[in-house]
């Protein structure tokens, strides 16, 4: 019986992989550099995971269940207490900018919106958000590309105004790593941990729709209307996190911790992965 288990999280996995095999081989990531990753995961977990009274699991133990040799553990281990398994990830500063721009109470409306803001005018202008949270990005850069990505237009006035909310990362590889951190390294952590409570889920959201029996005629515009609504959706949580951002903000930040919440849509266009419904 445990075999079969195994086998079938083996398969579900085998097919989980194909998606992240197909980025690897576009980054030209070969298995062995893959197999090293993996083989840091497996000693991180076992070590940080399993140990007994709060210490880290001993070297025998992370041996035997994981199934390689004490000395490869050791290596590993070293490695990652070295901090060679460190990644960050930051915002870049347009992301930063309309963030800001949506939160902060000096530059928005009456109403709670995003107010349009005058270039340079003092407290409450674009220069000033720019000053402020911008980092060292001149306040004309950061206008001129606003305005080239569409996610803000320039009235007769001169004054500024939000029109999109959201940005993509121009470069592939910020924009690959940021979905990867962001979403599914956040969607797998809460599946672990909805499937680790043996008496039932352990209450985390996690939600999906799906068929398997939608006319490819009819996905342009299904495309479309989920777009509209996922984007909806993810405005107004990202509402929710900066209200709790405002409640504490000057406050000492140490007891903060992530939250997340990751909404999708997706077409099968692999004819050689291999699952039912």
């Amino acid at each position: 019986m445990q075999e079969k288990l195994k086998e079938q999280v083996l398969d579900a996995f085998q097919l989980v992989l194909r998606p992240i095999v197909k980025i690897l081989l576009r980054f030209n990531v070969g298995v062995s550099e893959f197999t090293e990753i993996v083989k840091k995961s497996y000693v991180d977990v076992a070590s940080t995971e399993y140990g007994i009274r709060g210490r880290p699991t001993n070297i025998s133990r992370v041996a035997v269940m994981t199934g390689l040799t004490r000395k490869e553990v050791r290596r590993l281990r070293n490695m990652i207490e070295a901090g060679e398994t460190s990644l960050s990830v930051k915002t870049t500063p347009i992301a930063e900018i309309l963030h800001r721009w949506h939160a902060e109470e000096d530059f928005l409306d009456e109403k709670g919106r995003p107010a349009a803001l005058p270039f340079a005018k003092g407290e409450g202008s674009f220069s000033d958000l720019v000053k402020k949270f911008g980092g060292d990005v001149p306040p004309g850069a950061m206008r001129t590309e606003l305005k080239r990505i569409g996610s803000v237009v320039e009235d007769d006035n001169g004054d500024l105004r939000v029109v999109k909310r959201s940005v993509s990362p121009s470069d592939q590889t910020d924009n690959l790593i940021a979905s990867l951190v962001h979403a599914a390294y956040p969607l797998l952590s809460t599946i672990v941990e909805n499937c680790a409570n043996e008496e039932g889920p352990a209450g985390l959201a996690q939600f999906s729709a799906y068929s398997s029996d939608i006319n490819k005629a009819d996905l342009k515009r299904l495309r479309r209307i989920s777009y509209d609504r996922l984007s909806d959706m993810a405005e107004s949580f990202d509402d929710l996190f900066m209200a709790y951002e405002a409640l504490h903000e000057g406050s000492d930040n140490s007891d903060s911790t992530v939250v997340s919440v990751g909404l999708f849509y997706f077409e099968e266009n692999d004819e050689h992965a291999k699952y039912t419904w």
